[in-house]
């Protein structure tokens, strides 16, 4: 014998089964829809449901993020866009973020942490970045929007050349490109770092020495006499 369920109950059925099956879905499977991983987010795993979930090897575009939480944010789909909320707790090294996709856009928002380089843009020796609410936004492969505190930290030399420990800047659109333009504390060193949509990247090292002696060493290091300094210009794609 069937014994008919009240319609309201049936209805809370229905939508609790619904919501278990959204719950559950595979977090993996969520990244791929929304192509976040062609965006620039990417990983060598990706592990539990898209309300909690977590990346294993993370990076944005060549620079490891590690291991980190993940988890999708409801609200924003309604408005179409997919963002994907990223945190580390870690003491020595706490991160936190989101990675955010459209139809026709993509951005990072909200960044706070330190990211490791290692040779991402080498020859130039940046060690590492720390972000301070670092936000930027691409449309149809443009800059829209950037904003936030970037410091590079610096090891070694170049060519033989002593260069500062670190350079700090603004985020900025410039030109279509996401721009950084670090300045050390002196004012005689700078670094305007450019990063494209399509992955390439442009950086041009400034040195204004307050020494004559080291001209030769810096013509010699590939950096070219500009203006009332020397300048180095590296190009490459991530």
């Amino acid at each position: 014998m069937r014994i008919p369920l009240p319609m309201g109950r049936a209805t809370f059925f229905i939508a609790a089964f619904a919501f278990a099956l959204v719950a559950l879905f595979p977090l993996r499977i969520a990244l791929d829809w929304f192509g976040l991983d062609e965006r620039g987010l990417a990983a060598r795993s990706a592990e539990g449901s898209i309300w909690l979930g977590a990346l294993k090897e993370a990076q944005v575009g060549p620079v490891p993020i590690g291991d980190v939480s993940a988890r999708l944010n409801s609200l924003p789909l309604f408005l179409g866009r997919a963002r994907v909320t990223l945190s580390r707790s870690a003491e020595a090294e706490p991160f936190e973020g989101a990675a955010l996709a459209t139809r026709h856009s993509f951005a990072f928002e909200d960044m706070s942490g330190r990211l490791r380089l290692g040779a991402a843009l080498a020859p130039l020796p940046i060690a590492s970045v720390e972000l301070d609410d670092v936000s930027a936004g691409f449309v149809s492969g443009q800059c829209a929007r950037a904003q936030g505190r970037i410091r590079a930290a610096l090891a070694g030399d170049l060519g033989g050349v002593a260069i500062p420990s670190g350079l700090s800047g603004d985020a900025r659109c410039d030109g279509g490109a996401l721009l950084l333009p670090l300045v050390s504390q002196t004012g005689l060193e700078q670094l305007n770092l450019r990063l494209f949509a399509d992955g390439r990247y442009r950086a041009e090292l400034i040195v204004r020495p307050s020494d004559p002696a080291v001209a030769p060493r810096l013509l010699a290091a590939g950096f070219a006499q500009s203006g009332a300094g020397f300048a180095r210009v590296s190009e490459g794609r991530f």
